[in-house]
């Protein structure tokens, strides 16, 4: 099957569609395909040959943008197998068949039936096949062909930036490139010159240039000035087709701004400036401007003030407004226009930075001068001083000078003045003043312990301009006068211990005094003169503003008396000196043998006078405690009636305690010996109720006059020989204790109880050390020593 080529429609293209075919021709040829053979020759064998192709394989070309009223012819495919009977049936698949390329099934001839766009396709695969008509059987194997859309001038260059914004310095050096701009084209650049460009540029000569292949934007003059133009407007033209006639052409903008640069000095619009200011000026405050012009703007613009001579540069400082940069001009001392009328300053404006590269068109500074009118203003009164310290005794009477406060009208008029106190607090109505002279006087009488400083405010003004006052601070400082005699520092609580031994000191005590320390720092303590000889404590001046409290004897008993009043006579230093007398208090304590207090609250004791609250409360406690006791006991007697060992076998050790201690001497009742003194009540034999006797004993009867006449010892005795003879006892050892302690011993009595009515000189002060276990007894005897002594 033969492909043959289309048709060149255009004139231009007819050589290039001669060529192409010529180029076919001879480069692919045609390729006969036939079907496979079978040769028969005599006398050999069959042989099978490869069968070749019948195509004549070429591209095919279409031009897009076809605008005819007609398919446009695209190419014809034709088979070797084909007679021209119209056997042959041509089938067309792929890319666009039946819709965009249509075949002539018979001739083979294919058309295109829509206007192709190269830009959205370049190419389309499609597929041929010759068939029997007849038996639609392939003649030939399937085929792949392409064909091409030929493109045409038909896309402008296109900017896809733009348009552009871009800076560049000012006075900057020609041929200084700003930017760049690419065109591009959607024709083919592989074929022919439709997506050539070339770039021109339309509007902003002589300013600017551009390089018509690179797009690349340039200065195109010297030294281009920001402050003469800013903005320029460049117009640039892209034109493909290599800017030949008939190309098409696309443009953008460009919008190039001049960036600033310090190239200007800046200057003051005038040499010479006068200012007026009066000299009521408040110091601090900003009492003029000034400004020198800069061309430049943000930092190149940048400026700073500084006075650099002149006679007011001591009275005057100038600072810079970053923000409107201006210099502002203030106050740094007050002005007086009786001293000084005018001022000359010399102001210098420089920029802060600098761009050495144009150093040669400066100095970037300029200098002025400036005059300042000092303006008269009717003054307030001025204080000879800017504040007043006085000073005046408490007590002092009404109306005593405290001292005087002087002010002057400071202008040329020279005014009177007059004087009052700015009443803003209490403390302002202690004080009075004369309104002519200003001598400050007391209101009332003055206490320095209440008060010792007072704060007052002066006012003065003139008296034919009564709205113009200046004020003044006045101190007054109360001096001190001894008027409060001393006292104690604080409430003491003095505690004595009943074993306390003579000269022992029990308390320190200090005094304070409200007066000033030139009045009161030294105190002298001494007990009341008047009073006679204290036996129990004196009192101790130790000269360093202290005191001790000393015992006179050797014990105290709190049964005796608990309280103990001690007056304190209290003198200080001052002139005159002043004294008080305060009263201490010293209680009587039990206390431990290193000094610790125990209890300082009376115990009850047993005396003629009868019975305190508290020793009835003891006793009734006692009662309480003993009745708890009476039913204990009882209630143990009936749970001992059971059997203790249940279980036979059970012969463990038991050990039964009994924690009954008996109430010492004079206790009757806590034990009943009845059992010891009437042999007769425990003759009934009693079995061990902690074990089972395996023997019952022979029962023992004694006739009631032989256990009457029985000793305690000997029934003791008796007792201890049944227990050894006992034969219930078990096989472990069983502790049975009987106390006899014996006759009665032939010395008598060792209890101290009825020794309290005998007088003796014996010192009992040992007993206190023997331990705890004998302090009752140290503090029995200590306090009849101690009544004896008294």
């Amino acid at each position: 099957m033969r492909i043959t080529s289309t048709s060149c429609i255009c004139p231009v293209l007819v050589c290039l569609c001669f060529v192409q075919r010529c180029y076919g021709a001879a480069h692919h040829g045609s390729i006969k395909v036939t079907r496979n053979q079978t040769k028969h020759v005599e006398g050999e064998t069959e042989v099978h040959h490869r069968p070749k192709r019948g195509w004549v394989w070429n591209q095919f070309f279409v031009l897009e943008e076809h605008m005819g009223p007609d398919p446009q012819y695209v190419g014809k495919l034709h088979s070797n197998s084909d007679k021209g009977d119209g056997s042959v049936k041509y089938i067309l698949t792929g890319e666009g068949a039946g819709t965009i390329f249509i075949i002539d099934d018979t001739t083979g001839d294919i058309h295109s039936t829509k206007s192709l766009d190269r830009e959205q396709k370049t190419h389309y695969v499609l597929h041929a096949q010759a068939i029997d008509r007849r038996t639609n059987k392939p003649l030939e194997p399937e085929s792949e062909f392409i064909i091409k859309v030929q493109d045409i001038n038909d896309n402008a260059p296109k900017f896809t930036d733009g348009p552009y914004i871009v800076t560049v310095p000012e006075m900057s050096e020609m041929g200084t490139s700003v930017l760049q701009v690419t065109a591009t084209d959607a024709d083919d650049p592989t074929y022919g010159n439709s997506a050539r460009v070339v770039y021109s540029i339309l509007q902003g000569q002589p300013y600017f240039s551009v390089d018509p292949k690179t797009g690349v934007i340039r200065t195109a003059l010297h030294n281009m000035d920001r402050e003469a133009r800013e903005h320029y407007s460049v117009v640039i033209q892209a034109k493909d087709m290599a800017g030949q006639v008939g190309g098409l052409s696309g443009s953008t903008t460009v919008n190039i701004t001049l960036t600033d640069v310090n190239d200007n000095p800046p200057r003051f619009p005038q040499k010479h400036y006068q200012l007026y200011v009066p000299e009521s000026a408040q110091v601090g405050s900003a009492v003029g401007k000034i400004k020198a012009n800069d061309a430049d703007t943000g930092s190149n613009a940048d400026m700073k003030y500084t006075i650099i001579n002149g006679d007011g540069s001591g009275v005057f400082s100038i600072s810079t407004d970053k923000e409107t940069r201006e210099g502002i001009l203030s106050l740094k001392k007050p002005l007086n226009y009786e001293k000084k009328k005018s001022y000359t300053l010399n102001i210098e404006g420089a920029n802060t930075h600098l761009d050495f590269r144009f150093s040669h068109l400066g100095p970037f500074k300029d200098v002025t001068m400036l005059k300042i009118i000092v303006g008269d203003v009717d003054e307030p009164p001025l204080f000879t001083m800017p504040s007043y310290v006085m000073e005046v005794y408490e007590n002092a009477k009404i109306g005593t000078a405290v001292g005087t406060v002087t002010a002057q009208d400071p202008d040329t008029a020279n005014s009177l003045v007059r004087y009052f106190i700015v009443h803003n607090t209490e403390e302002d109505r202690y004080f009075t003043i004369d309104a002519s002279t200003g001598t400050i006087k007391t209101a009332k009488i003055l206490d320095r312990e209440e008060t010792p400083w007072y704060n007052i405010t002066v006012a003065a003004s003139e008296i034919d301009n009564p709205g113009l006052v200046s004020h003044v601070p006045v101190g007054v400082r109360i001096l001190d006068v001894n008027d409060n005699p001393p006292e104690l520092a604080r409430e003491y609580d003095v505690v004595v211990c009943e074993n306390a031994k003579p000269g022992q000191v029990i308390q320190t005590i200090t005094a304070t005094d409200k007066d000033y320390s030139a009045n009161g720092a030294r105190f002298h303590f001494s007990l009341d003169e008047g009073l006679s000889l204290n036996p129990n404590f004196t009192l101790r001046d130790n000269e360093d503003n202290t005191a001790s409290i000393l015992t006179r004897r050797r014990r105290y008993s709190r049964t005796t008396q608990d309280i103990y009043y001690l007056p304190v006579l209290i003198s200080d230093g001052g002139v005159p000196p002043l004294s008080s007398s305060s009263t201490l208090t010293i209680r009587v304590c039990a206390c431990e043998r290193d000094g610790r207090v125990r209890t300082c609250h009376a115990e009850a004791f047993l005396s003629s006078a009868g019975l305190s609250t508290g020793a009835l409360i003891a006793i009734l406690l006692c009662v309480v405690i003993l009745l708890a006791i009476v039913v204990l006991f009882i209630t143990l007697r009936r749970s001992k009636k059971e059997p203790l060992i249940i279980s036979e076998e059970d012969v463990r050790e038991n050990v039964v305690t009994y924690d009954d201690e008996g109430g010492g001497e004079e206790d009757t009742e806590a034990f009943d010996i009845t059992a010891l003194r009437n042999p007769s009540a425990a003759e009934e034999l009693k079995y061990r109720r902690d074990v089972r006797p395996e023997v019952k004993p022979v029962p023992r009867h004694h006739p009631s006059s032989s256990l009457d006449s029985i000793d305690v010892q000997e029934f003791i005795k008796q007792r201890l020989a049944e227990a050894d003879l006992d034969p219930s006892v078990p096989p472990y050892d069983s502790l049975q204790t009987y106390a006899y302690e014996g006759h009665r011993s032939e010395a008598g009595s060792i209890s101290s109880l009825d020794s309290a009515t005998t007088h003796s000189d014996q010192d009992y002060n040992y007993l206190g050390d023997w331990g705890p276990e004998f302090k009752k007894l140290a503090e029995l005897y200590g306090e009849i020593e101690s009544e004896r002594t008294t």
